[in-house]
């Protein structure tokens, strides 16, 4: 009997067997898909299970991974079968012709629902031999539960069962499905009744693991205290340390392949379906004790990349940033808008992290943070906190906030004010009575306020700069610099408070005034951007080469330093003091 007859056998006419590389075993029927093993399928391993049914002359054809069709009987069946190339790799369909004959044994049909391929990681041993390939279908029981419920397995949240299964969980309503194995189920003996069901939380739930050579990278990459890990094909890995990225010259070069055999198996269904439409995604992947990552896939001329960026396990406090007094009462706000903004990759994340979690400490009320994907992980102190992940748990950050409004919080984080109406909710969430966390790509705190209202039409300025006038409490803009010593980097953070004078401003549209009104009133806890930069150059923090090159108004910083009496030696440049 060949490898693949026990999958074969169970289809019905109108459905079909789809074998595609790097997924499981797939039945196709009119009533949904079903998965019909626990494992997910190489493409060599589909070419042998092909070839045990195929005839000899389409095995060279098979091997060569090219173009085969031919008709297949079973059991009184005839069965079509197609192999073919598909995606850089090869698929295979069996589509069940004739009706079988009167007495041949029928399937179970599965009940409605139709789960999506469930690209699992594979597992730490070795992988099988092609030529010994070994499916573990799955069963159904005719109460329609799935494999896992009917074991007592754990059955909590989404994330918590998409990273136990290593793959995507289906939509509600969904189920997870399998093929009943033929027979009928053994009764239970009289003399020893069915065991009672499992609790719910008997099991927990297991991290999605990766293929060890990720993890491994991934491990060496905390070990160095580094930021960032850069896979790109015809490179060797980099990563980025204090700032800087260097090359690992002990790892071998890597291939698109190599890249992609690296990064598949811990990505989300979503996420390669998202990559392979769009050609980049981005989604959180986690090695156990040691950190999380936050992992962008794209496609460049190249072949296919990734970078990972470091999230510490830890909860970074505002007491590690040494956040001052002035930025820490803004958790202690009823309602408003307080942004944190900053170019990409210069702590704005880390920031937001620090304030929830001060207010996680210190008040006893609800956060929802909406993030794509999910960074750190804020457990329960003193506050309820639901993180939501936009394409897992919701569609987009616009949905998440307005359903955000009927779950009864307090505070909300939007990780990303990306577009016009994200940004709308948002002042209006802070107008209704609500603390609104958010972050925006800006460099400076005038310029924040410029662009949330030129995201809006002409003839909705008006009515946004009255509504930003009062929901506005703070805008920090902050960029991140070089430590003099070499050991890490230090936020230089530009503190906008919105008080009276500011507020007004923003109403009349007199933004570039802004910054006149930061410096005269320092006092109050306000910081322009030069100032933080010369504060860690006077401390020795900084150096002033690595300063300027951090500052935005270049002539203004050059004459604080000249004023010091701090010399700065850039090269090929020069310096009119």
């Amino acid at each position: 009997m060949a490898a693949l007859d026990k999958l074969i056998e169970r289809l019905q006419a109108g459905c079909e067997l789809v074998l595609e590389a790097g997924a499981e075993p797939l039945m196709i029927t009119p009533k949904g898909n079903l998965s019909l093993a626990r494992q997910n399928l190489s493409g060599d391993q589909i070419g042998a299970l092909i070839g045990g049914i195929a005839p000899a002359k389409l095995h060279e054809t098979i091997r060569a991974k090219g173009k085969a069709q031919f008709p297949y009987a079973l059991g009184g069946r005839t069965f079509s079968v197609t192999f073919e190339p598909h995606r850089g790799d090869v698929r295979a369909v069996v589509t069940c012709g004739t009706e079988a004959r009167p007495g041949a044994r029928k399937t179970m049909h599965p009940r409605p629902g139709s789960p999506r391929i469930s690209r699992r990681p594979p597992a730490p041993a070795a992988a099988p031999d092609p030529r010994q390939v070994s499916l573990e279908v799955e069963d159904i029981g005719d109460d329609g539960r799935g494999w896992a419920e009917r074991r007592g397995g754990h059955m909590g949240s989404p994330l918590d069962e998409e990273r136990r299964n290593g793959g995507p969980l289906a939509p509600p309503g969904q189920a997870s499905a399998a093929v009943q194995p033929p027979g009928p189920p053994p009764a239970p003996s009289p003399a020893q009744p069915p065991k009672p069901a499992v609790p719910v939380a008997a099991a927990p739930p297991e991290p999605r693991r990766g293929p060890a050579d990720i993890d491994r990278l991934l491990r060496k990459l905390a070990q160095m205290g580094a930021s960032d890990l850069h896979l790109s094909s015809q490179h060797r890995p980099l990563f980025r340390l204090h700032g800087d990225v260097h090359e690992m010259s002990d790892a071998a070069m890597m291939t698109s392949e190599r890249v992609r055999s690296l990064v598949y198996p811990i990505m989300p269904r979503h996420n390669i379906e998202q990559f392979e439409a769009i050609w980049d995604t981005d989604f959180a992947y986690e090695v156990e004790g040691i950190a999380r990552f936050r992992v962008n896939v794209f496609q460049d001329r190249l072949g296919i990349g990734a970078v990972f960026r470091t999230i510490p396990v830890e909860v970074v406090t505002a007491e590690d940033l040494r956040l001052s007094k002035e930025m820490l009462d803004l958790c202690f706000l009823s309602k408003g808008l307080v942004l944190v903004t900053g170019p990409t990759g210069s702590g704005k994340s880390t920031t937001l992290c620090a304030l929830v979690d001060f207010v996680n400490r210190h008040r006893k009320d609800h956060i929802i943070t909406i993030e794509d994907p999910i960074e750190f992980v804020h457990a329960k102190k003193s506050c309820l906190i639901n993180q939501r992940e936009v394409h897992v748990h919701t569609k987009s950050f616009a949905n998440a906030l307005r359903a955000a409004l009927r779950e009864d919080p307090d505070i909300v984080l939007v990780g990303e004010m990306r577009d016009l109406e994200t940004i709308s909710i948002a002042i209006e969430t802070a107008e209704t009575g609500h603390l609104m966390f958010g972050t925006l790509h800006t460099t400076t705190a005038a310029s924040t306020v410029d662009r949330v209202i030129d995201q809006f039409p002409a003839d909705r300025q008006a009515q946004i700069r009255a509504m930003l006038s009062t929901s506005l409490k703070a805008v920090i803009a902050q960029t991140l610099c070089k430590r003099a010593d070499g050991k890490g980097r230090v936020a230089a953070m530009e503190v906008l408070l919105v008080n009276a004078a500011i507020s007004n401003l923003i109403r009349e549209g007199k933004i570039y005034q802004i910054p006149s009104i930061m410096q005269t009133a320092r006092g109050s806890g306000m910081v322009m951007l030069n100032e933080a930069l010369f504060n860690h150059v006077a401390s020795k923090t900084v150096t002033p080469e690595e300063a300027y090159i951090k500052a935005v108004d270049k002539g203004g910083f050059t004459t604080l330093l000249k004023n010091a009496g701090i010399e700065l030696n850039l090269p090929n440049m020069n310096l009119d003091y």
